[in-house]
């Protein structure tokens, strides 16, 4: 059952709560072809990201790609640091998933994606951009992404937070008593 969808402002909201000041018309994975200077994610990259942002979301959430796709464009575009980090962590992801699963994260059923997660430790690992390579899969992927989430009203409104930081306009909801 999916009735919560993820929209464009909720990845504009998730930006903005992680200080990213890319512009709003051009998050797509488009963005990067069009200027030779920057290294961008290619389409295995992208579609791991959607697989495991689809395995730590709640299935109640719809419009996953592209929430993730305006997200992490927008998330990387003025960071090539950043990006990098993103790609060695996903490549070190589908390495794993490659060796202990016969194939890339991104061909798992979910059921396998989530063991994979937790057999590589990611669940019980520290975030560290320098550390290990289940602290840089947390650091990179699982710890940016779930904030995206629950960063957005959408994925706040998942928790009970109706008014998640950062998101405006709450003024009413703290005026009326609660249900």
């Amino acid at each position: 059952m999916t009735d919560h969808e993820l929209t464009r402002r909720d990845a504009l909201v998730a930006l903005g709560a992680v200080g990213s000041a890319a512009g709003a018309g051009a998050l797509a994975w488009d963005r990067f072809e069009d200027d030779p200077d920057r290294e961008g994610f290619d389409p295995t990259e992208r579609e791991t990201l959607v697989a495991l942002a689809e395995t730590i979301y709640p299935e109640a959430v719809s419009g996953v790609d592209e929430f993730v796709e305006r997200y992490v464009v927008g998330r990387v575009a003025d960071r090539p640091d950043y990006a990098a980090g993103m790609r060695e962590a996903i490549a070190a992801l589908d390495d794993y998933a490659e060796t202990w699963a016969g194939g890339p994260f991104r061909e798992q059923d979910p059921d396998s994606r989530d063991e994979l997660l937790r057999e590589l430790g990611v669940d019980v690992a520290d975030a560290d951009p320098d550390g290990a390579e289940q602290e840089r899969v947390r650091y990179y992927l699982l710890n940016d992404l779930q904030y995206a989430l629950y960063t957005t009203p959408t994925g706040g409104e998942l928790v009970g937070i109706e008014n998640p930081q950062g998101h405006p306009g709450g003024a009413t909801s703290y005026r009326q008593p609660p249900e």
